[in-house]
């Protein structure tokens, strides 16, 4: 069957090759004479999968040597919920809320003790992110938490906000791995695998070893991180198919894209084939996020009026360009072109907006 451009936010297209890979190694691992999927996690072949997994996202990430990386599951909703369960300790943290994600994990915070929100824009539908001078920190704040780049949205930061000495809390799910980033800037940044760096399964956790050290005692043990990291990640059973797609991911990136330099270059591009057909629309297409605020992971846009969404969609669909319905908070399109959607598939996307835009406007 041939395959189709997939724009869905998530779960996300996945590199061919990693595909190409992990169903030649379905039936048995090389050396193991099993599946990775009925491989013990206690064994010495997974064993060497964790560890060469983590040792791939330290060099991709340039992580320095006092991070954890731990390799946890349920997604980044239970990220709403472990980080204030362990950093907390009965003080207050910031939340920059930007959209749909960042509000939720404030409210998911809020559940856990207090938490406040230092930025809010739903005013404007969170079509931006904020300046520093915006932001209402409490310099003794426990952490200061955002999401970097709003998968619903389309906004994305394009530098770290500066929060002082407070630990800086990131969830960077939907741009995990886009580019080069200063690990030490951040307490702990995660990722749920499955918009940017892998299958659904898994999340990534950078987290600074004091931030470790000094969270929260009397956790239930895969709610501690403090528990996960003195084990492993492997104190129950962790997501070993998806821990090891993730490590052909990150293969993929080091040595048949060349790094993530390489990787944020062509992330680059791509978006801009984009942008550059809404912006030359003459209003035929017109994009959520100001344009200083752009997202170069996901693409929102829509039309001056809704009645041509669906033949937009459907015609799109016949070309094999798939999963471009919008959220249903932003509306009209999103086009999510994560690090492993191929240049073919932004250019076909492009090619067919300006055809579209040529018959109907």
């Amino acid at each position: 069957m041939e395959r189709v451009f997939n724009f869905s936010a998530g779960p996300a297209v996945l590199p061919l090759q990693v595909l190409e890979e992990a169903q030649r190694d379905l039936l048995a691992m090389p050396g193991a004479g099993m599946s990775i999927l009925e491989m013990s996690h206690r064994s010495k072949p997974f064993q060497a999968i964790i560890d060469a997994t983590e040792a791939n996202i330290r060099k991709v990430m340039n992580v320095p040597d006092n991070y954890k990386v731990l390799f946890l599951q349920g997604g980044a909703y239970l990220q709403f919920g472990m980080v204030p369960m362990n950093l907390l300790k009965g003080g207050s943290a910031d939340y920059i809320c930007t959209g749909t994600w960042s509000k939720k994990a404030l409210s998911e915070g809020k559940t856990q003790g207090t938490v406040r929100c230092a930025w809010d824009g739903s005013a404007d539908n969170f079509n931006h992110t904020p300046d520093d001078s915006e932001l209402d920190l409490d310099p003794n704040a426990a952490y200061v938490y955002y999401t970097s780049n709003e998968t619903i949205q389309g906004v994305q930061f394009k530098t770290e906000p500066n929060v002082g000495n407070v630990p800086l809390i990131c969830d960077a799910s939907s741009e995990f791995m886009y580019k080069p980033l200063d690990i030490s800037k951040y307490g702990c940044i995660y990722a749920c695998a499955q918009k940017n760096c892998g299958p659904a399964g898994v999340t990534i956790v950078i987290i600074r070893e004091d931030l470790v050290e000094n969270s929260a005692d009397g956790l239930l043990g895969v709610l501690s991180y403090k528990k996960m990291a003195e084990n492993g990640s492997m104190l129950n059973t962790p997501p070993c198919f998806s821990i090891y797609v993730v490590k052909l991911v990150t293969e993929w990136i080091m040595n048949t894209i060349g790094g993530v330099d390489k990787l944020y270059e062509i992330n680059k591009m791509k978006a801009q084939l984009l942008y550059d057909v809404i912006d030359s629309s003459n209003g035929f297409y017109l994009g959520h996020a100001k344009p200083e605020c752009r997202s170069l992971m996901n693409v929102p846009f829509k039309m001056a009026t809704d009645e041509l969404n669906d033949k937009f969609l459907a015609e799109a669909k016949a070309l094999g360009l798939e999963s471009l319905k919008g959220h249903r908070s932003v509306g009209g399109f999103r086009a999510s072109i994560y690090n492993a959607m191929p240049v073919e598939g932004v250019q076909k996307l492009a090619e067919f907006m300006k055809d579209f835009m040529q018959k109907n406007g």
